[in-house]
């Protein structure tokens, strides 16, 4: 590399999807005559960001898939893929064989839920800009606001068998309307888009996702759900109907 130039940005993509779930084949169950999988693939496919695409299964049938639509297979450990894994341990190795089989390592790394329909390039692109204009952040992630849920409205059961706060509020009178609370956000899980120096290499991230790093950059989305049963099948239908296009 010439002095003085700056070295590019490599951006990837990763798709994540087991072969075994709660939903059989959730993963590649049909919506809308493509299979399940195929939406988030496609949406980074379309994004101008994203050089290279890989995906990450114990399915061969998934990987075959994933090929078809463009995407590099990383056949991934049986260990790596029961139910109590974690995601994060699936990142690593994937990042661990770009570098041995490819020698490549990416700086953004764009890590996608193959459970997933509501995934937007825009909201992608949204996500590397963040990054790219802010080397600092550690990850950029779709949200969604939820105050009926909000942490200070939830209980837990005490050593007695009662309903207690999760907090501490020492004294603070906490209103019973969820609109003069603090607003709360959720994350999606439909996709991270991740610096991976600072966030899966990084140190003390935020719990209980500590991988994402410590400072993570909300995307806010109206809407988004992950497919566990085959009712959210129909939700996913029902969402790119109202999209106007299956190609969102």
């Amino acid at each position: 590399m010439e002095a003085g130039r700056k070295r590019k940005t490599e951006i990837a993509a990763l798709l994540t999807a087991k072969g075994s779930s709660t939903l059989c084949n959730k993963n590649i169950l049909q919506v809308r005559n493509k299979p399940l999988l195929s939406y988030p693939a496609d949406a980074a496919r379309r994004s101008g960001f994203i050089e290279r695409f890989y995906a990450s299964s114990d399915s061969e049938e998934i990987l075959g898939i994933a090929g078809g639509l463009g995407y590099l297979k990383i056949r991934r450990p049986d260990e790596l893929a029961q139910p109590e894994s974690k995601h994060v341990d699936a990142i690593l190795h994937a990042l661990k064989v770009m570098g041995e089989a490819d020698d490549y390592q990416p700086d953004i790394l764009v890590v996608l839920l193959g459970n997933n329909v509501t995934t937007k390039t825009e909201w992608i692109d949204e996500g590397i800009r963040h990054i790219l204009n802010d080397p600092t952040l550690s990850a950029a992630v779709p949200v969604h606001n939820d105050q009926d849920h909000h942490p200070f409205r939830a209980k837990r059961v005490n050593a007695e068998g009662l309903l207690d706060a999760f907090f501490d509020f020492k004294g603070a009178q906490i209103s019973t309307n969820r609109q003069e609370l603090e607003p709360c956000y959720y994350l999606c899980h439909n996709f991270w888009v991740l610096n991976v120096a600072e966030s899966v290499f990084g140190k003390d991230g935020q719990q209980p996702w500590a991988f994402m790093g410590k400072r993570v950059k909300p995307i806010v989305v109206e809407e988004c759900f992950d497919v566990h049963d085959e009712d959210d099948i129909a939700a996913c239908e029902k969402w790119l109907n109202e999209q106007g296009s299956s190609d969102v």
